[in-house]
């Protein structure tokens, strides 16, 4: 079992930036693929990005492109997400989640994330 904990989250104007961390339990994080969610009031949970297991590999919605920036520390059992240039659409709870896919990567999808935490939440104001 994995517990994941989100902080970081919070108010922030638009351009401003903000820095999520996922603070992982348990000895085998580093197996685990992690990804990035978010959920907007009305909307369903959507994909923003994720790296897989080994920390070689990273995956990005469009709507994040150049902007936000997934890293993990293995050695701490956590996983960042650096969110830069912020607008008022990227209002939402953004979760952390982890898939214990035996393969290279994962699928991403939300119904595969074997994990989840409990969600922070960012604000961006106009």
């Amino acid at each position: 079992q994995v517990q994941l904990v989100e902080s970081g989250g919070g108010l922030v104007q638009a351009g401003g930036s903000l820095r999520l961390s996922c603070a992982a339990s348990g000895r085998t994080f580093s197996t685990y693929h992690m990804g990035w969610f978010r959920q907007a009031p009305g909307k369903e949970r959507e994909f923003v990005t994720g790296i897989n297991w080994i920390g070689g590999s990273t995956y990005y919605a469009d709507s994040v492109k150049g902007r936000f920036t997934i890293s993990r520390d293995n050695a701490k059992n956590t996983v960042y997400l650096q969110m830069n240039s912020l607008k008022p659409e990227d209002t939402a709870v953004y979760y952390c989640a982890a898939d214990r896919s035996p393969y290279g990567s994962s699928s991403w999808r939300v119904n595969d994330m074997d994990y989840w935490g409990k969600g922070t939440l960012v604000t961006v104001s106009s």
